[in-house]
C-alpha cells in the first residue's frame, strides 16, 4: 500500500510540475526541436543525407571504440569510460564546427545573392527565372541549391513546392525570409519586392560586419577557455600511461574524483558557451 501511495504522490507532483510548462498543440507548436535543429546543422555541414539518429549512432560507436582502446592502454575501465564520454561528443562537435564555418561563409555571400535577385527582378525577369539564374551567376556557395531549384521548377512547374524544397536544402533563416517574401509577392502581387530586397541586402551587410568584429574579439577568449577545459583531461591521459597511476582510479575515491572532475568540466564548458554565445537567428519561417 505504501508503494502505491508513493507512486500516486509522485504522479501527482509530476502533473503539477507539468502544469507550469504548457505545450501548444497543433500547427502553432514550434517545430524547432532537437531533431529539426540537428538536421539543419547536418544540412549546413554538407551532410544532408545523414539523419540525426545516424549521428547519434556514430557518436555511440566512437565512444565504444575509444572506451575499448583507452581501457586496453591504461588497464582501467573507469578511465576508459571517462574518455569514451569525451570522444562520443566528437561527431557532434565536428558537425557543429563545419556547420558554423559554412554558415559564416554563407553570411558573407547572402548580400551578393540578394543583390543578384533584386537586379533580375528589376530587369523584368519572373520570380522563378530570377531564382534560377542564381544557379549560374550567383555566389559559388549557393549555386548548387539554386540549380536544383531550377531543375525542380522545369520538371514540375509548381513554384510553391519548389520554394519549400529550396528552403529545406538551404536550412538558413535568411533563405527562409527571402523565400517567404517571394512567395507572398507571387501569391498576392506587389511592387515593393525590389525595395524589400535592397533593404534586406544592406541589413545583411551590416549584420555580417558587426558579427565578424564580435567574433574576432571573442575568439581568443573562447579558445583559451576550451584549452582550460581540455587541459585536465590531457594530464589524465599522460598519467594513465603509468599502470600504477591508472589503477588508482579504479578505487571508489578515484571514481569520485573523475565524476566530480567530469561534472565540473561540463558545467564550466556550458557556462563558457552560454557567456560567449552570440545571438543566432532561429528559423521561424521554415
Amino acid at each position: 500500500m505504501s508503494a502505491v501511495l508513493g507512486l500516486a504522490l509522485g504522479a501527482g507532483l509530476l502533473l503539477v510540475w507539468m502544469s507550469f510548462w504548457p505545450q501548444r498543440e497543433g500547427p502553432e507548436r514550434s517545430p524547432n526541436g532537437w531533431y529539426e535543429g540537428t538536421q539543419d546543422q547536418l544540412i549546413r555541414a554538407g551532410a544532408p543525407g545523414v539523419t540525426p539518429w545516424a549521428l547519434v549512432g556514430a557518436s555511440a560507436a566512437v565512444g565504444l571504440v575509444v572506451a575499448l582502446l583507452a581501457t586496453g592502454a591504461s588497464g582501467s575501465p573507469v578511465i576508459g569510460l571517462a574518455f569514451a564520454g569525451i570522444a562520443s561528443r566528437g561527431p557532434f562537435a565536428l558537425v557543429g564546427s563545419r556547420a558554423g564555418k559554412r554558415q559564416q561563409s554563407m553570411r558573407d555571400v547572402w548580400p551578393e545573392a540578394v543583390d543578384h535577385l533584386a537586379s533580375g527582378i528589376r530587369a523584368g525577369l519572373s520570380l522563378p527565372e530570377a531564382l534560377s539564374q542564381l544557379g549560374e551567376r550567383g555566389p559559388e556557395q549557393l549555386r548548387e541549391p539554386f540549380t536544383a531549384f531550377a531543375e525542380d521548377f522545369r520538371a514540375s512547374g509548381r513554384f510553391g513546392d519548389c520554394l519549400d524544397a529550396l528552403k529545406a536544402r538551404l536550412a538558413d533563416p535568411v533563405a527562409d525570409r527571402i523565400v517567404e517574401a517571394l512567395r507572398i509577392t507571387r501569391d498576392v502581387g506587389g511592387t515593393d519586392v525590389g525595395r524589400l530586397l535592397r533593404t534586406l541586402s544592406q541589413f545583411l551587410r551590416d549584420d555580417a560586419r558587426t558579427r565578424g568584429e564580435l567574433e574576432a574579439r571573442q575568439s581568443w577568449t573562447v579558445n583559451a577557455a576550451r584549452l582550460a577545459v581540455a587541459a585536465p583531461w590531457m594530464v589524465l591521459a599522460l598519467l594513465a600511461t603509468r599502470p600504477a597511476n591508472a589503477q588508482a582510479y579504479n578505487s571508489p575515491s578515484g571514481v569520485s574524483v573523475l565524476l566530480i572532475g567530469g561534472a565540473s568540466t561540463v558545467l564550466a564548458y556550458r557556462i563558457m558557451v552560454r557567456i560567449g554565445r552570440l545571438p543566432q537567428e532561429a528559423r521561424v519561417l521554415r
